[in-house]
């Protein structure tokens, strides 16, 4: 296999470069099978929950689909806790993190907070700040971030909920991933989208 020549990357030279380039678009293009496969992983996560944190991320996303959420919204509910792998004490930016280039900047936004915005439910039960989520009151987005961990995060921990497979959802992550990162049409700053349409 060709590579570099160089050991430190000012030493680099155009051909090397030339050589990289091809080769981290590849790589690049392989992201949703690799998000695929980690979420798979979360099945062997964190326990004592009725379900596991796959089940709790496609329930959220099953949830988000039968409220008509769009494309955006629900990847963003599928990935939202993938985090947990890798970054338990931040799961939320280590996620939005991933999302941030591919979907609406409100998407993201939901994401990074969630974890802040979820202690409403539990904080007073491990000496946490339940009320974590006003620090963000009268942000854009506030409203879209509680009705998040209302409507699709708190509420699927259920292991008796019809929640659909991970093939389903499977094209929708290709679809976001394949997206130019960073474009200006999918980001949308400031932009809102309802979670729920009719």
């Amino acid at each position: 296999m060709d590579r570099v020549k160089f050991t430190q990357m000012k030493d680099g030279d155009k051909a090397d470069y030339d050589l990289l380039h091809p080769l981290e678009v590849e790589y690049a293009s392989g992201t949703a099978d690799r998000l695929i496969k980690a979420l798979v992983g979360l099945d062997e996560s964190l326990s004592g929950y009725q379900v596991t944190r796959l089940g709790h991320s496609l329930q959220s996303a099953t949830r988000a689909e039968r409220d008509g959420a769009d494309t955006d919204w629900i990847v963003a509910a599928l990935l939202h806790d993938i985090g947990d792998i890798f970054a338990p004490y931040n799961h939320d930016e280590y996620a939005a993190a991933i999302l941030k280039p591919f979907v609406r900047e409100q998407c993201t936004w939901v994401v990074e907070k969630h974890g802040d915005f979820q202690m409403i439910y539990y904080g007073h039960h491990v000496g946490g700040n339940q009320h974590k989520r006003e620090a963000y009151r009268g942000h854009a987005y506030f409203d879209d971030c509680a009705e998040f961990c209302e409507r699709w995060d708190q509420a699927s921990f259920d292991p008796g909920y019809d929640t659909l497979p991970m093939a389903h959802f499977e094209a929708r992550v290709h679809e976001v991933f394949a997206r130019t990162p960073y474009d200006p049409e999918v980001i949308r700053p400031g932009a809102r989208e309802p979670l729920v349409r009719p």
